[in-house]
């Protein structure tokens, strides 16, 4: 099976490759400005989106293959949320 940059789909898939042969085409086609993402932003986004949708850090941590739950909590993004801060909890 041909995917849309000519590749069969029994090729493996690295990270770049995920980037240059697939987000690239779709992002272009949708006419999203590319430049707006990378494999790392797109892992940080899968990463929230698990955790937010109740998955455990400590499965996301094995998902993403990270040694030390630490750098897992780097890739959540849900702490920089502008509803979570503490500017929008205070009243006067």
């Amino acid at each position: 099976m041909k995917n849309p940059s000519g590749g069969t789909t029994e090729e493996p898939l690295s990270p770049s490759a995920i980037y240059h042969r697939i987000l690239k085409h779709y992002a272009k086609a949708a006419g999203i400005p590319v430049e707006a993402f990378s494999p790392h932003s797109l892992r940080a986004t899968a990463a929230t989106n698990a955790l937010d949708n109740g998955a455990d850090i400590a499965q996301v941590q094995n998902w993403l293959g990270h040694a030390n739950i630490r750098t897992t909590r780097l890739y959540d993004r849900r702490k920089s949320l502008p509803q979570d801060s503490p500017a929008f909890k205070v009243s006067y």
